[in-house]
């Protein structure tokens, strides 16, 4: 059995969001919207995604996008959970990024896994994230 090294100082809930890197953002988006995946966000270098009722997210991350690589995120409905998490990990000595707060109404804060794969510890809004596509409506 594996032991756990951070012990119980963080509680992960639901696996809420991949970002992955693309050649061209509007082909990737294009493609995935015809998978029945709705729009949230659209930037020129990258968007946001969401499927199902459980809202599932996608970003699409493309070259010129330098704010972050791929990863996958773990999605919290409180902040304070983030800014709990984001404490207790770096009490146990993991190596985390500075929390901070997004345009869109999250925040987050990135690591990586003992495998070198980066991960995010995002506070999602209940209520979801506002999409910057009202004007498209």
């Amino acid at each position: 059995m594996m032991k756990n090294t951070l012990g119980n100082s963080v509680n992960v809930k639901r696996l809420g969001h991949v970002a992955i890197r693309v050649q061209d953002v509007d082909r990737a988006k294009s493609f995935y919207m015809s998978l029945g995946m709705r729009l949230v966000w659209d930037d020129p270098d990258w968007c946001y995604l969401e499927a199902g009722s459980g809202n599932d997210g996608l970003a699409l991350l493309g070259p010129g996008y330098k704010a972050a690589g791929p990863h996958f995120a773990f999605h919290f409905v409180e902040q304070s959970e983030v800014e709990q998490a984001h404490r207790r990990l770096m009490e146990s000595g993991v190596e985390v990024s500075t929390l901070h707060s997004h345009r869109d109404g999250t925040a987050s804060f990135y690591l990586k896994d003992s495998e070198g794969n980066w991960l995010e510890m995002l506070y999602h809004p209940p209520e979801g994230i506002p999409s910057n596509q009202s004007k498209c409506e």
